[in-house]
Formats: C-alpha cells, structure tokens, sequence
C-alpha cells in the first residue's frame, strides 16, 4: 500500500474514498492519532490517476462530483470507511528510513545470536575496545552500541532509536542519522569506558544523542521539522538522572550524559551552519 496524504475530516476524506470508488479505486481510511486520518492506495499501479485525482480534490473539495458520489455510496451501502489500524510493519516503515530500521534489525540479530550460546563471543568481537592492540580494530567504537543485554533492555533502546532516528532520517536524510550514530556512539563509548571500563553495551548512548540534537533543532531551527515535545524531554532528562541515583540497575550512565552532550553539540552545530547558508 502506499500512503497518499494526511487530512484532519474524516468526512472530507470519506468523500474522496466514495469518489474514487466510481472509478473502481479503493481507498482506506486509517487513524493515526490527535484527530489525524490517513488515505492509503491499496493499488500501486493505480497511484499516477490516483495522485492526480487527490490534487484536483484537495483544491476544491465541495465540487458537486465528490458530494454526488458520496449520496451513490449511501444508498447503495456500500463500505469504504475502515477504521482497522494498518499492519504494524507497515506504520514502522512509514515512520523510519533505510538507516533506522537496518540498525533496528542488525542489534535484533546480534541479541537473537547472544541468546543461542553465543553471547561471549559476541561480546568478545564487539565490544568497545579495551586493550592497546583493540584500540586499531576500529569498529569497536561503534559496534559496542549494538550489544543488548536483556528483553528491556533492547526493546527500550530501539524504540526510542525508532522514534527519534526515524524523525530524524526521515526529514534530514540517512547520513546525517549515520553521522549523530558514529560520533555519538563513539563519544558515549570512550566516556563510559573512562569511568568503568568495557563492560557495557547498547544504544541508549546514542539515543540520548538523538534526543539532544532533536532538542536543539526543535527550539533553535523549528522550520527544519525536527520536533519533539517538552514532556518526552522531560521523561528522558527524567530517567538520565534517575540513572545516577538508584541503587538496583547497572545503568551505563556515564554513556548517556556523554551521548546527550554530543548530540546538544550536533545540533547546535547543524542549526549554527545552516544559518550561515
């Protein structure tokens, strides 16, 4: 399926539906939250007319046609509205590029091949590099951010990374989501490993990367549509000091205020450089 816009009236989009139906196209009708509806094309061969029916729509939505059709559609009963979520792989895709689901599903291998007996090798080739002759195996400092060491564990990180990585590649392309991952991972690694060794691993390094280049973008440079809100800030600034203060879990803290102070410099890099262009 392909998604072809986003409207806030569902009767406004209803109508499009039952017109499209006229010409043997079907349209489905899904929510995405806060008074949000999405028209997806069940087709993709039919997605040239259908794109070019939408445009003539949008422009003038009250013509006659679209209410004719919507009156045909009733009186034959015929149901085009379904409000049945869209498949979950197909609302993960829509909101992550290339970059951000590779990541999601090389850590799912790694994880999946550490619960097989292989979890001490795994660690042995990947983790951040703690002796003299590691420091020239140069992708320990990055791979160190792919080990995952429980269900929580690894579930909490890619759904953050899936949120803000996929807002971020999805508006300002896949190398600057490659750029944020390998300064930050790297950046978060060599300070956790600075303050406790190379026992660690994970993405939330990273992902508080993420959060701090969301952050500065969002409130310096809103018009590159990179958002996010105060409250998931405030959760996540939350957690990070939480981190420091509970005695029960061995939290990489250290590789998150790292991560955070990177990505705050990203972002204020970025915002700094495009301003001057």
């Amino acid at each position: 399926m392909i998604k072809l816009v986003t409207l806030n009236n569902p009767r406004m989009a209803q109508a499009y539906i039952d017109y499209m139906s006229t010409h043997q196209v079907v349209i489905q009708l899904f929510p995405e939250g806060e008074g949000q509806f999405s028209l997806w094309l069940a087709d993709e061969s039919q997605q040239e007319f259908v794109v070019a029916e939408l445009n003539a729509f949008l422009h003038d939505p009250t013509h006659s046609k679209y209410l004719a059709a919507s009156w045909s559609s009733n009186n034959t009963s015929r149901p085009h509205l379904q409000y049945a979520s869209p498949k979950l792989m197909t609302m993960v895709k829509e909101r992550a590029g290339a970059f951000t689901l590779a990541m999601m599903a090389l850590c799912t291998v790694i994880f999946v091949l550490q619960q097989f007996g292989l979890g001490s090798r795994v660690f042995e080739a990947l983790h951040f590099p703690s002796t003299q002759a590691q420091h020239w195996q140069l992708w320990r400092w990055v791979t160190h951010a792919l080990l995952h060491f429980s269900i929580l564990h690894i579930v909490f990180n890619l759904l953050w990374w899936w949120e803000f990585g996929g807002h971020i590649e999805k508006r300002l392309g896949s190398v600057t989501l490659l750029k944020i991952f390998v300064v930050s991972a790297v950046l978060s690694g060599a300070g956790q490993y600075w303050v406790a060794g190379a026992n660690f691993g994970g993405l939330s390094g990273v992902v508080y990367a993420l959060l701090g280049y969301s952050w500065m973008l969002s409130y310096y440079l809103p018009s590159a549509g990179v958002k996010i809100e105060k409250p998931i800030i405030g959760f996540m600034l939350f957690w990070l000091v939480l981190g420091y203060v509970q005695p029960f879990m061995a939290i990489a803290n250290t590789a998150h205020l790292a991560g955070l102070i990177a990505g705050v410099g990203l972002g204020l890099s970025d915002v700094w450089r495009w301003r001057q262009s």
